[in-house]
């Protein structure tokens, strides 16, 4: 059982149902529960139960719950639980842990086991002083009541084990699922179609991600008005509460007619087969997906160094350039040299294979059966 709160754009949601969709396709009972069916997302999944992702609703949703959805799960799920009685809990990402560790706590031994993605940075060198002990405490927490923890890249390993007190036999290490094989030839063929159309001047940067204080876009733009020229351009995909604050940053900045926040768009293949560059501005991250959809699209990567997993995502420096957390003249820097990167795009499409929905739905079924087996 797979538990979700809503359709709302997001990269632990979007990646969950692609497994979902995937164990379904290989003829596992795979069940799907959501707090809401309110999201974008919905668009990426037409036929959602002729055969689809066969879900279903907790509770009513008569009942506003997006304002304390993680409270709603943990209100609703135990009932869901006790009724289908799954043999395995997935919980899909950092955001959803809490609701984890209260199914153990709430129903005890009847809780099914727990298989945990990892799916942001642990460090969250970002959080005040103060609060730094109890996010400590928070993490041993969750790696006493969970059962096993998925790394989603092989620096992780360490990681889980030193920051969540987890045995290396409780640590799995599955790639992140971003992409399917199709993805990685439709998004291959869109750039070489962009490609061979007549080429606008300047450089053109793209970012992805919710607009919110974790992916530090106002940082970004700062950077961008350091190093743009005439004709360069930033893109800005995605939605969330911090449009306004961005939408006066760049009125304050003068970059009216360079940088857009057209919200949400799917897919992404023509803005990412425009762009030159894809930057990420984040304070932190786990694997993020937007990099490996990058690099499908045979494009360079600029970084802040916002997750352990980074610098192997990108190949050693390979498939881009890493800078500090926070630096916004280093990432101006860096966006400017990052066309001087001798890039192997045919390369970077061979990393990307690592992160498809092909190889991880397998290794997460052949974990879930060995620890349902246990």
């Amino acid at each position: 059982m797979t538990f979700l709160h809503s359709f709302e754009p997001g990269g632990v949601e979007r990646v969950a149902l692609r497994l979902h969709e995937a164990w379904r396709a290989q003829g596992r009972d795979a069940r799907l529960v959501m707090g809401r069916t309110a999201g974008a997302m919905k668009r990426e999944w037409p036929d959602l139960n002729k055969g689809g992702l066969g879900y279903e609703i907790l509770g009513s949703e008569r009942i506003p719950s997006s304002g304390w959805e993680t409270l709603w799960m943990i209100i609703h799920l135990p009932r869901a639980i006790r009724r289908i009685r799954p043999d395995v809990l997935f919980c899909a990402g950092n955001s959803y842990t809490i609701v984890a560790v209260m199914m153990r706590v709430l129903l005890g031994k009847a809780c099914p086991p727990v298989v945990a993605k990892i799916s942001n940075d642990l460090t969250r060198s970002d959080l005040p002083a103060p609060a730094r002990p109890f996010y400590r405490l928070w993490l041993r927490i969750q790696g006493r009541m969970l059962d096993r923890l998925v790394g989603m890249a092989p620096p992780m390993r360490a990681e889980i084990g030193t920051l969540m007190g987890a045995d290396n036999a409780r640590i799995a290490v599955i790639d992140d699922p971003s992409l399917a094989e199709a993805d990685i030839q439709r998004l291959a063929a869109a750039r070489a179609e962009a490609r061979a159309a007549p080429q606008a001047p300047g450089r053109r940067f793209i970012a992805i991600g919710r607009l919110a204080a974790q992916k530090n876009f106002g940082l970004l733009i700062d950077a961008f008005a350091r190093m743009a020229g005439e004709h360069d351009r930033l893109a800005i995909i995605g939605e969330g509460a911090a449009r306004r604050a961005l939408e006066a940053q760049i009125e304050r900045l003068g970059l009216a007619d360079k940088v857009r926040l057209p919200g949400h768009v799917s897919p992404l293949d023509a803005e990412l087969a425009a762009a030159d560059a894809l930057v990420l501005s984040s304070e932190y991250e786990g694997v993020p997906a937007v990099v490996a959809e990058a690099l499908a699209a045979g494009l360079p990567v600029v970084a802040t160094r916002c997750s352990v997993s980074m610098e192997d995502m990108l190949g050693g420096g390979r498939f881009g350039l890493l800078v500090p957390v926070g630096d916004a003249a280093a990432l101006a820097g860096a966006m400017s040299d990052i066309a001087k990167l001798k890039f192997d795009e045919t390369a970077a499409r061979d990393q990307s294979r690592r992160f498809t929905v092909e190889i991880a739905s397998h290794r997460y079924l052949a974990l879930m059966e060995d620890l349902a087996r246990a």
